[in-house]
């Protein structure tokens, strides 16, 4: 990002509305994490822990939000990224991902652009809020 390009407060970024999650979706994402918890992809075993079925890992909607964030303001740029798990996502669930720069300052010599960032659940509820700082 060049000082050319830096956004202004209040820029948005496009929303990204994901396909309805599966709990193909999960299992893939498990594979490739080495975490199998079985709550995100055995209905048996989510309901004995008294949820009504599997859940979305978490974590595989925070890649994607960091990934919505670094296609907008480039990846190399990325200086903070932070998430926090508000509401469980489920199979079926449609996501959307949005971001919105809040703030641009100067720290340490370095022009920084911070950005809140939000995947919400067709519900309008909120799945993840997240936070990321760039440098210009």
């Amino acid at each position: 990002m060049s000082t050319a390009a830096l956004p202004e407060v209040g820029a948005e970024r496009e929303p990204l509305v994901g396909s309805p999650l599966t709990v193909t979706d999960f299992v893939r994402y498990q594979g490739a994490s080495g975490d199998m918890n079985p709550i995100h992809h055995d209905t048996e075993f989510a309901k004995a822990a008294g949820y009504p079925g599997p859940f979305a890992v978490g974590m595989l909607q925070a890649g994607i939000l960091s990934t919505y964030a670094t296609d907008w303001l480039g990846a190399p740029n990325l200086r903070r990224f932070k998430v926090q798990f508000r509401e469980q996502a489920w199979p079926g669930d449609v996501l959307t991902y949005t971001g919105k720069v809040v703030a641009t300052r100067e720290e340490a010599g370095e022009t920084l652009v911070d950005v809140e960032l939000a995947c919400t659940r067709q519900t309008g509820g909120t799945h993840l809020k997240g936070w990321a700082t760039f440098v210009a």
